[in-house]
């Protein structure tokens, strides 16, 4: 096994909705049981695309993690630098915890320089490419998760749905 190989083996990737359906104390709990199942077999790396909504959730819930498991990194693949320039309904509260979490991330992933058509779909493979399991809050499929979701089955990804609401 390769260097690449290796890393892929303990990448996990997340992908979710940016709207979140179940009270976020619950999900928070059912993401770290998850994750902390990741690490205890081996995954080290947590990609995550830097979406407001579940993307920032999973983003948190590794770096509270990192306390307790110094060697686990969140990285960070973002689509365009600033996206929530280019996106609806980002609250200053979630802008500013953007920032935080690109502050935060032992490595940050910028596809490009600035939007262009089908670069959210591109992020979404990227990370799909890069991991060898998929964390999702998938509640439907026809979504952006849905794509990245199918993505992952047909590369034989694991893929756990963390959401107790789907259809």
């Amino acid at each position: 096994m390769d260097k690449a190989d290796k890393i892929k083996a303990e990448t996990a990737c997340f992908t979710g909705h940016r709207e979140l359906k179940e009270p976020i104390a619950e999900m928070e709990q059912r993401l770290t049981e998850t994750v902390e199942g990741l690490i205890q077999k081996g995954y080290r790396y947590f990609g995550a695309g830097g979406a407001r909504g579940f993307d920032a959730l999973a983003s948190e819930t590794v770096l509270k993690l990192k306390t307790a498991y110094p060697h686990i990194h969140l990285i960070l693949v973002l689509p365009f630098d600033e996206q929530y320039k280019m996106e609806r309904n980002w609250t200053p509260a979630e802008i500013a915890q953007y920032h935080r979490l690109k502050e935060r991330a032992s490595k940050v992933v910028v596809l490009a320089g600035k939007y262009t058509p089908g670069i959210y779909y591109r992020r979404n493979r990227h990370l799909a490419d890069h991991s060898s399991v998929c964390v999702a809050y998938m509640t439907r499929a026809d979504s952006g998760t849905g794509y990245t979701v199918n993505y992952a089955r047909k590369k034989g990804m694991e893929v756990i749905n963390t959401a107790l609401l789907s259809e």
